[in-house]
């Protein structure tokens, strides 16, 4: 089976945990280390590149670290994108959008 490049946006909400969910995200962070993928969190949530299968089991051990935390329920919203013919890097769509204004 060839392999199949993704880059996805995730955002993992615990539910009936409080207002507070740092603990939460840092838990996912901490996973998402420990894959080895490369990711970049931001104020809403974290973009992660990788292969297809690396980045679900990962999106997947997180949900499961977080239920283990205590959280019943985990809303989650993914944005993915799949080009093939190239692996992308984090923040290169950004990088050329700045050179481009950068010529101005």
């Amino acid at each position: 089976m060839k392999t199949m490049p993704v880059m996805v946006e995730l955002c993992v909400v615990p539910v009936g945990v409080g207002t507070s969910l740092s603990d939460y995200i840092a838990a996912c962070a901490r996973v998402l280390e420990e894959s080895g993928l490369e990711h970049e969190m931001h104020d809403y949530g974290t973009n992660i590149v990788g292969e297809w299968d690396a980045v679900f089991a990962a999106i997947r051990k997180c949900h499961e670290v977080v239920h283990a935390m205590g959280a019943p329920r985990i809303f989650t919203t993914l944005k993915i994108g799949t080009e093939i013919g190239r692996t992308r890097q984090l923040n290169e769509k950004v990088a050329s959008v700045q050179r481009k204004l950068a010529q101005r």
